[in-house]
């Protein structure tokens, strides 16, 4: 691993466990909690250099693929928001009685690493990139989000939730994780 041209991003919180992840710009997102040193950070991107380098290989091979893609105009991104901001309402709308929540604002982002999140305080937001993706798929990020509203983590009680009105999350997530980057690629294209 060219540690020279790899970009490497740390956010602390008040998570307990380091992760780490690939961004859609082949660089290296480390997640640590707020205690661990430096040095446990480096301990561990070291213990796991043959993960990073498989999935930086992973994701070249995959931006080499989508080179050839279009460009989002900036007025296509405009158009997509537009859209979503009527959709993703009505989908949230449907889906929160049988998630069992209430939810405060829904926003509508042109995000570079997030499909969507949800805040404390029940704010949703979403990827206005959402509306090239086939219905269910809407439907899996808007599920994800309100269960968060029950579980602001990922544990196996959070994905219990999401199973419940989503018994087949598992391919839904996987088309996005397979079919996702290409979007988003199309969406930092426009911003060369």
């Amino acid at each position: 691993m060219d540690k020279q041209r790899l970009s490497i991003k740390i956010i602390r919180s008040r998570r307990k466990t380091l992760s780490l992840q690939i961004t859609p710009d082949a660089g290296l997102l480390i997640r640590a909690p707020y205690h661990v040193s430096e040095s446990e950070i480096l301990q561990f991107v070291e213990s796991r250099q043959n993960w990073i380098e498989k999935h930086l290989i992973k994701m070249q091979k995959r931006r080499e693929e989508q080179e050839h893609l279009p460009a989002l105009s900036h007025e296509e991104i405009r158009q997509l928001a537009g859209k979503a901001m009527t959709v993703i309402p009505e989908r949230v709308a449907y889906y929160a009685p049988l998630v069992g929540v209430d939810y405060g604002r829904i926003t509508i982002r042109n995000q570079k690493t997030r499909w969507g999140s949800c805040s404390s305080r029940g704010n949703l937001n979403f990827n206005c990139l959402l509306m090239l993706t086939p219905p269910e798929i809407i439907d899996y990020v808007v599920v994800h989000e309100l269960c968060h509203r029950k579980e602001m983590n990922h544990s196996p009680m959070f994905w219990k939730e999401v199973g419940n009105v989503l018994p087949d999350y598992a391919r839904r997530r996987k088309w996005l994780k397979e079919n996702g980057g290409a979007l988003i690629t199309r969406m930092l294209l426009s911003e060369k």
